[in-house]
């Protein structure tokens, strides 16, 4: 197959597709695409009309009162009757074509954001981890929209085929002579379409996969906007988005070339048409072989139909880029690996007991696994503290806790309960993980301890004092209401931990991990945090409690440590049991308190 006729079927194959996506968006759609579609065709109907009232007018009313040197009245109020009722009827199908057939693209629109969003939820940390944010926001916005933006001018188009039929019959009737000259054109126009949209395709296709591949760079660029600053990588930066914009310009710009060639000759030749029935129009009328009127309505049908002609032109334009938008859309929406929850609940009230039984996993690019043959108990109402060494798995642990991920081997149980048997609500009401890396919203402190959660103030300001957050809260401008700005820019770091460690405890979690989630805490407030967390789990009003830690003080108010080294639990006991018989372990909190004066 030579390379022309591969690319002629590549933009078959493409076509097919497009139309596959045309009849699942009026399917789902159907009502009120009808409504649309019913409104076009009556609008195209109506256009038609006009050119017949039109007709009817001159040979009716315009010609017998320059004969008769005066105005027909009769005639003139019937021609103004019959153009006010054809303007009502058309202006109700513009009315239906345009209001429905917008609110179809965009109930579309909508109802495939939210799909794309509900997957990303379904979907686990380990495919977040494959696929860069900002081809995520791209997936979500830009891809959905050029999805289904064939729809913008669809309606019009099925308005077109039946305006299109409509001006036949009536040319037929008028006369069928000039009608040939439509024969003629018509079909040259939709052979020029064809072709235009052959050469036009490939190049949209590819602007709309550079407009999401702009989106992740300028993305990835905003979200590492610190890094950026402070490493002095502005200039490198700014090219790399450069050279980005650029590929997206010369695409758009590649398109507009085809745009600026074809537009032209697709608006002149319903002109040449004009001008030969004009021309046969009047030799036909010399020798009486046509009305007046009859070249009239056939000369205007040709004004009237050539503009809604290139509607059919733009759904086929469309099409390509809403295929290339549906695929990147419908790799989401058919990603595998969501997880699938289960319906069970964790009975009882207050702190639960945790066990972790021949635990196992890797991550999809590793070699071996981070986490080998774990097994762990940690008792109802304790606080364990995690040590290792970096790399040593701990905090992939902690997303198995959480059930951001599941273990490739293993079960991670909670009162003897499977993660896996839990349903959504439950798990997320029996287990609270705080990272190390804290995020916060650009709202008010109460929204970002809540989360939207139906909390009265008390509570807020209990979850407060616990983690040593009330005084920096109550000091704000506006306590609770203060705004934190994106990210929290307006705190330290230290702060935005706290409020992170509120966020949990607000929920009242079974069980609590901290994974270093006080490590930008002064040392002196970390302990105070972690005793009275302590205290309340002594007095049952508490979780159990799992952190990860590496400060001597810290670690001293674990009930028990667990030491990991190379994804194992090497060694277990009280801080000062693993520092009699552990070397590894003693090298290591002494490594972190050196490090920590050095850096001091």
């Amino acid at each position: 197959m030579s390379g022309s006729d591969l690319g002629s079927a590549q933009q078959d194959r493409m076509m097919r597709r497009g139309f596959g996506l045309l009849g699942r968006g009026i399917v789902e759609q159907k009502a009120l695409f009808t409504v649309s579609a019913v409104g076009s065709v009556l609008f195209g109907a109506m256009t038609v009309a006009d050119a017949w009232v039109l007709g009817w007018a001159t040979d009716h009313v315009i010609r017998p009162s320059f004969a008769r040197g005066e105005v027909v009245q009769v005639a003139l109020w019937t021609a103004i009757g019959l153009f006010l009722a054809v303007a009502t009827l058309r202006a109700l199908g513009v009315i239906a074509r345009r209001l429905i057939g917008g609110i179809v693209y965009y109930r579309l629109v909508a109802t495939y954001r939210r799909k794309v969003t509900r997957q990303y939820l379904a979907l686990p940390m380990s495919w977040h981890h494959r696929h860069p944010t900002g081809q995520l926001l791209s997936n979500a916005n830009a891809d959905v929209e050029a999805a289904w933006a064939v729809f913008m001018p669809l309606p019009m188009a099925v308005g077109v085929v039946a305006m299109l039929a409509a001006a036949l019959v009536a040319m037929v009737e008028a006369d069928w002579v000039l009608t040939i000259v439509g024969l003629v054109v018509f079909p040259a126009l939709f052979g020029i379409n064809v072709f235009y949209q052959r050469w036009l395709s490939p190049r949209v296709a590819r602007a709309q996969a550079l407009r999401g591949d702009l989106s992740a760079v300028a993305h990835e660029s905003f979200d590492g906007a610190l890094v950026v600053k402070s490493l002095g990588r502005e200039a490198e930066e700014t090219e790399r988005f450069t050279r980005a914009t650029h590929e997206l310009r010369d695409a758009n710009i590649a398109v507009g070339r085809i745009r600026s060639i074809f537009d032209p000759l697709l608006e002149a030749l319903p002109n040449l048409g004009i001008l030969l029935v004009l021309v046969l129009g009047v030799g036909r009328v010399a020798s009486g072989a046509a009305e007046p009127g009859d070249v009239v309505q056939v000369a205007y049908l040709f004004t009237v139909v050539a503009f809604p002609v290139r509607a059919i032109g733009w759904v086929l334009g469309e099409l390509p880029r809403s295929v290339v938008g549906w695929d990147r859309v419908d790799n989401v929406l058919q990603a595998t690996g969501s997880m699938a929850y289960g319906d069970g609940t964790v009975p009882g009230s207050g702190a639960v007991d945790l066990r972790l039984r021949g635990v196992a996993h890797r991550f999809d690019d590793a070699e071996h696994d981070v986490l080998q043959g774990v097994d762990l108990h940690v008792p109802r109402g304790s606080v364990t503290a995690l040590v290792g060494a970096t790399g040593s798995g701990k905090s992939t642990l902690t997303t198995l806790l959480s059930r951001l991920v599941d273990p490739r081997r293993g079960t991670v149980e909670v009162d003897g309960l499977d993660l896996r048997t839990l349903d959504h609500g439950a798990l997320a009401g029996t287990v609270a993980v705080v990272p190390q890396g804290t995020f916060l919203f650009d709202d008010s402190v109460r929204e970002n301890v809540t989360l939207g959660l139906d909390v009265p103030d008390e509570d807020v300001w209990e979850a407060l004092r616990t983690v040593q957050a009330d005084g920096f809260v109550a000091r704000l401008a506006a306590g609770l209401d203060t705004q934190l700005g994106e990210r929290g820019t307006t705190l330290s770091g230290g702060q935005r931990q706290r409020l992170a460690l509120a966020r949990a405890l607000v929920r009242r979690p079974r069980l609590l991990v901290m994974d270093d989630a006080t490590s930008a805490v002064d040392p002196e407030v970390e302990q105070r945090i972690l005793r009275a967390l302590a205290e309340r789990t002594s007095d049952g009003s508490g979780p159990t409690v799992l952190v990860v830690a590496y400060r001597k003080a810290t670690i001293s108010l674990a009930d028990e440590v667990v030491l990991l080294d190379g994804g194992r639990v090497v060694e277990r006991g009280t801080h000062e049991e693993l520092l009699e018989r552990s070397n590894v372990y003693r090298d290591l909190v002494d490594a972190y308190d050196q490090a920590r004066e050095a850096s001091a």
